[in-house]
């Protein structure tokens, strides 16, 4: 038997990806308005400047859900998350 860890299903990130990438817009559109320089922005968000060069460049794989929620709640944005059932079930 494998002493490997077992690998989460290929839908966890499917579903993980798009959550991801939309708060890391919220969070590169917070610093746009706000006009800070990546400097300024990374000071507020309590991270170094190649670090969050990596999340405006769009790499977001090096950033997990959970820190990217308090990365935009730190950007004073508001996160909320709606989970819906599918259509016509009960």
């Amino acid at each position: 038997m494998s002493t490997k860890a077992k690998r989460r299903p290929s839908t966890a990130k499917t579903v993980n990806h798009p959550l991801r990438e939309q708060l890391a817009n919220a969070i590169a559109g917070r610093i746009a308005y706000l006009g800070l320089k990546q400097v300024q922005a990374a000071e507020m968000l309590g991270l170094t400047q190649p670090r969050l060069n990596l999340l405006l460049r769009g790499h977001i794989e090096h950033f997990s859900l959970d820190a990217l929620a308090n990365l935009a709640s730190r950007a004073g944005l508001t996160v909320r998350l709606t989970v819906t059932r599918p259509y016509g079930q009960g």
